[in-house]
């Protein structure tokens, strides 16, 4: 669905986002472009996803949960952490054969994102490489796209929140999610949980251009069965899964 608002909605929208207590320091832009910081704009020819492998993935580590706390700065506040949904760890069992698989599950970043097609304010976007936002300044907070989600990757801002990355600001009365660290890809780096995996873990997690058959990426999803979750919904999600299908 394309939304298209004039600026006198647009004008209205940002003070019903006021109303609805988000708290964002003032000057600060919550989602930077790529343009902004100079590495151009996302074009289509990239199409950024992740290969979760299972397989490698135990159930007792979390660290590429603790490296999107880190990275993202949503720990420490006066929830549990567990109520955020930006990457979280989840167990799945083979009732027939008793088998279980543990695996990260974050924003699938989907090709056709529900969550952008419901959302009244135009704040759920989508760039042209696939990554999946929020933008704060024009979210009021009305929890549409969680509903809409069916991963369960958002959550809604209760607290207030400081010590917050300048990366990424976070706004109370907004709702968030898993940026695929946006913020790193922009600079030519890979996602924080990715880097986490490869350097304290099992390797389990792969990030790459999903559109460039010469990626590392590419290359595996050529060779390997994958599964992406809920794939019947037509979502079409970056995120490919190695082991549980």
């Amino acid at each position: 669905m394309t939304k298209a608002f004039d600026v006198s909605k647009r004008r209205l929208l940002a003070g019903s986002a006021a109303l609805a207590g988000i708290a964002v320091a003032p000057g600060i832009t919550l989602i930077a472009t790529s343009e902004a910081r100079g590495a151009g704009p996302a074009t289509s020819k990239n199409r950024w996803g992740l290969l979760i492998d299972s397989t490698k993935c135990t159930a007792g580590c979390d660290e590429c949960v603790v490296a999107c706390r880190t990275e993202q700065g949503w720990q420490g506040h006066d929830r549990p952490t567990t109520d955020a949904q930006w990457i979280r760890k989840v167990s799945l069992k083979d009732n027939s054969t008793g088998a279980t698989h543990s695996l990260p599950v974050m924003c699938q970043h989907c090709e056709n994102p529900p969550c952008v097609d419901v959302c009244p304010t135009g704040a759920s976007m989508q760039r042209a490489d696939g990554i999946v936002l929020v933008d704060k300044h024009i979210c009021i907070g009305c929890r549409y796209c969680m509903m809409a989600c069916p991963y369960k990757a958002r959550s809604f801002v209760h607290e207030d929140v400081t010590d917050q990355k300048t990366h990424m600001p976070r706004g109370k009365g907004t709702v968030e999610s898993c940026t695929l660290c946006v913020h790193r890809i922009d600079a030519d780096g890979i996602p924080a949980c990715v880097e986490a995996c490869t350097e304290k873990a099992e390797n389990a997690m792969m990030f790459g251009d999903l559109n460039d058959p010469g990626s590392d990426i590419a290359k595996e999803l050529s060779k390997q069965v994958t599964t992406r979750l809920r794939a019947d919904l037509g979502l079409e999600p970056g995120v490919h899964y190695r082991g549980i299908g």
